[in-house]
């Protein structure tokens, strides 16, 4: 890869891993629901009017604005707001990982490999360590919360999968015009002061929900999707390893969120899971291509 464009994916993942600070700010402005169609409708006008669909079929738009835009952002946002942190929910996201590989596994019959398999285990592990910690700022409620958006997140993966070729950058800005509708129907019946939390927003809301719609939605995956066409899969998917870091690195820093023993503990299994999910093909391949070919072995 180009240095710039190394630089390019290591900053997309600051900025979706500062994302997770901005959204714990705009749920204190914001009740959950309606803060999540706030960012959709931004992150949809008026970029429709100036990105093409380039047919992406309707089907797929629906299925994933309401799934993805929907189900998951939902279950964040309402997992933050009931007291998950967010640098803790940055990483626990990124379950998604495991669940995909799962999902795929059994929807697709998709086989993961070996190391793969041993990269959901060593995920899971953490996972099922970090649900037993009710220590710290450990919320039970908000941590079930937010593996349930990693669950649908999983299944956005696997409807995906199905549509192959489909652009990132086009799928979000389209799929965008999903969710506000659901969303504000659902916020309408469940929650209240909506009216007030949008003429008080301040100069901290607006800037919320400016940056989730604007830089976290429409830029990062601008540049997420510029990135994957120019280059394997492979080659960007582990840039998505930083957003945690990154996550959980601002939210110590900016909101002075700490974890137990036991949580640090959890999070190093959970981070060390997803690396080897990723990481783990591409070393089979040169321990195999190795094996076949003695000279490639450096001694």
């Amino acid at each position: 890869m180009k240095p710039r464009d190394v630089l390019l994916g290591v900053f997309t993942a600051l900025l979706w891993g500062f994302n997770f600070v901005v959204i714990k700010l705009g749920l204190a402005t914001f009740p959950p629901l309606l803060f999540s169609a706030l960012r959709f409708l931004v992150a949809a006008v008026p970029a429709v009017f100036f990105v093409g669909r380039k047919g992406i079929p309707w089907r797929v738009l629906v299925q994933v604005g309401l799934v993805l835009g929907v189900v998951k952002y939902s279950l964040l946002y309402l997992g933050v707001k009931v007291g998950m942190p967010a640098g803790l929910s940055s990483l626990a996201i990124q379950a998604q990982v495991p669940f995909t590989i799962l999902l795929s596994s059994v929807v697709l019959h998709d086989s993961p490999s070996r190391m793969q398999r041993r990269g959901v285990a060593i995920a899971l592990g953490g996972i099922v360590l970090l649900a037993s910690t009710h220590q710290g700022n450990v919320d039970p409620v908000g941590f079930a919360l937010v593996l349930a958006a990693a669950v649908a997140w999983a299944v956005t993966n696997v409807l995906l999968k199905g549509a192959r070729g489909v652009d990132p950058f086009r799928l979000m800005i389209w799929m965008s015009l999903v969710p506000p509708l659901p969303l504000l129907v659902l916020s309408y019946l469940f929650e209240d002061g909506q009216v007030n939390a949008v003429s008080h927003m301040g100069a901290a809301g607006l800037g919320a929900v400016l940056y989730t719609g604007l830089v976290a939605t429409v830029l990062a995956f601008g540049i997420w999707g510029r990135l994957l066409r120019r280059y394997s899969a492979n080659l960007i998917s582990p840039f998505g390893l930083l957003v945690p870091v990154f996550g959980m690195a601002f939210s110590t820093l900016l909101l002075h969120e700490r974890l137990s023993g036991a949580g640090i503990l959890a999070a190093a299994l959970i981070f060390l899971g997803l690396l080897t999910v990723v990481l783990g093909p591409r070393i089979e391949r040169k321990l195999a291509s190795a094996a076949i070919d003695p000279t490639k072995v450096r001694t």
